[in-house]
């Protein structure tokens, strides 16, 4: 049979899914990579991640299905914590593991010394990217400029350290724990800390625990997930607004539920039993409890951001 003839391969047909799946990714894969696979697993239309992790990090890797990816830059601006591994004496071209040998000092502090360094890094701190990161310089990543050997001058950026607890040390290795404001460089942060110890120092390991309010508890590895059946798989979704956890709550009448999703902007004394302070809230109607979408308080009224599509919009 000539390749004309033969039959189209039928297309698998897609589903609609609506949820946050939260997946605990493996060592060596990217975050669209595990995208990719989660995705497939499921069969869904529609998904995204929120933020990637490095092939060499582990750990928490929230995937959004459906009406959730709508929500999704939520958690990129959402602290984040992990447990990391460094190795003291040893600086590398990446920061990381991934990377060649280009300095080797001694190692000569102790375990007080270290959580001393440490310290100086807790709460707003500066931090220069590093070149081997997806971060665009005229147009290009710069880890584009530094495969071809080239340094390109990087501005410091505020990031802030809400959490730096030391976990191990049995040098030449430190585990530590760290909570961090989004934009944080964990291999960074581990250079540095190595640098104010005079020896440098490159991460080793890194697992992502924690992504705003969610954590690893409910996490299932990709693995895991292929050996479910769908309807098993369908009960590890978490629903939409697990990913707008941190903002308040505003429930609506039927009537303020129908001008809510068309759009319009509401009087807070007319809807909220409470009183809000100005911010962005997530909105429920009244009969159900079911999610509407993201508006922001302010000035006394109610607007609408993004809004879920449901049978009543």
């Amino acid at each position: 049979m000539s390749g004309s003839q033969k039959q189209a391969r039928p297309k698998i047909p897609r589903r609609a899914l609506d949820g946050v799946l939260l997946l605990d990714k493996p060592l060596g894969l990217s975050s669209n990579d595990a995208l990719i696979k989660a995705k497939r697993i499921y069969l869904a239309k529609k998904a995204g991640h929120t933020g990637t992790l490095d092939p060499l990090a582990t750990g928490l890797l929230p995937l959004c299905f459906g009406e959730a990816t709508k929500f999704s830059q939520d958690l990129l601006e959402a602290d984040k914590t992990y447990e990391a591994t460094m190795r003291l004496g040893i600086r590398t071209t990446t920061g990381d593991a991934e990377g060649e040998a280009i300095d080797t000092r001694d190692v000569t502090c102790d375990e007080a010394a270290v959580s001393d360094a440490m310290s100086k890094f807790l709460g707003d701190i500066v931090q220069v990217p590093p070149m081997y990161s997806a971060l665009k310089r005229d147009g290009k990543p710069l880890y584009e400029y530094a495969r071809a050997g080239q340094t390109v001058e990087r501005e410091g950026r505020q990031v802030t350290i809400h959490v730096l607890q030391l976990i191990a040390c049995a040098l030449p290795l430190v585990t530590f724990r760290v909570t961090c404001s989004k934009g944080t460089y964990v291999r960074t942060l581990a250079e540095d800390i190595g640098e104010a110890l005079g020896c440098g120092a490159h991460l080793t390991a890194l697992r992502r625990t924690g992504v705003g309010a969610l954590t690893l508890e409910h996490a299932v590895t990709l693995d895991d997930l292929a050996s479910l059946n769908e309807a098993q798989r369908d009960e590890r979704l978490q629903p939409v607004d697990a990913l707008l956890s941190t903002f308040p709550a505003v429930q609506l009448n039927d009537e303020a539920t129908k001008r809510f999703l068309h759009g319009q902007r509401l009087r807070l004394a007319d809807v909220a039993q409470t009183r809000l302070e100005d911010g962005r809230v997530r909105v429920y109607a009244q009969d159900g409890g079911r999610l509407l979408g993201v508006a922001r308080a302010s000035d006394g009224l109610l607007a609408p951001e993004r809004l879920v599509v449901t049978s009543e919009g």
